[in-house]
């Protein structure tokens, strides 16, 4: 597998959760359709997973609709039509695919869920990092102030017109976060280790975003 580099390492210092943000693949032609190039980067994903503790068979998805639709998950797979999962089963992996949009990692402290959610301009309106804390508490009893809740690299101004990052973060503050996370790292500035949409002009590649409770 090519060297991969990211300076992007999400949720560091939070115990009882693991995870992690494929970066661009060096070496892998993405210059097609959506799908193609996911096809062309499922097994360098499954590479750079498995080195980080990660088994690709244990992924459960999102269907990436850009909605606000959050669904709790308790084995691997594509679930239809939502953009965010939540989980308590310790080892299931949770993944989002990004290439401009954010990835919001939601972790509590105490260990009880995790929560990953798709969050680009429509997935923001509609607060779908609100509502995946909303979830949280309801189903699992997490407290909103025991929640650490970190933005992937994504697109920002002035290469896009919204903000969104900055929207995320003050969604999460709003509904009680006791940390929020933005490193403030721009996919369309940094393309040696980013994939951008929008730059790229929609033929490119996916970021994968992964996070875990530790079994």
């Amino acid at each position: 597998m090519p060297q991969v580099t990211t300076s992007f390492h999400p949720l560091e210092n939070v115990a009882g959760v693991r995870a992690a943000f494929v970066p661009r693949i060096p070496g892998v032609d993405v210059e097609t359709d959506r799908e193609s190039a996911l096809a062309r980067l499922t097994q360098p994903h499954a590479d750079f997973l498995a080195a980080r503790g990660f088994s690709a068979a244990d992924l459960a998805t999102a269907e990436q609709v850009h909605g606000a639709g959050v669904v709790a998950v308790t084995a691997p797979g594509r679930q239809p039509q939502v953009d965010g999962l939540v989980t308590n089963t310790r080892g299931l992996a949770l993944g989002i695919y990004a290439a401009d949009c954010a990835a919001v990692y939601l972790a509590d402290r105490r260990g009880r869920a995790v929560g990953l959610v798709h969050s680009g301009r429509a997935g923001t309106a509609a607060n779908i990092t609100g509502c995946a804390i909303g979830l949280l508490s309801e189903l699992y009893g997490v407290v909103a102030a025991d929640l650490v809740v970190e933005v992937s690299p994504c697109i920002r101004p002035p290469l896009y017109e919204n903000n969104f990052a900055a929207e995320i973060a003050a969604q999460a503050r709003a509904a009680g976060a006791g940390e929020v996370r933005d490193r403030g790292i721009c996919t369309g500035r940094e393309l040696g280790q980013y994939y951008s949409y929008r730059v790229e002009r929609g033929r490119t590649g996916r970021m994968l975003a992964v996070l875990a409770l530790e079994s």
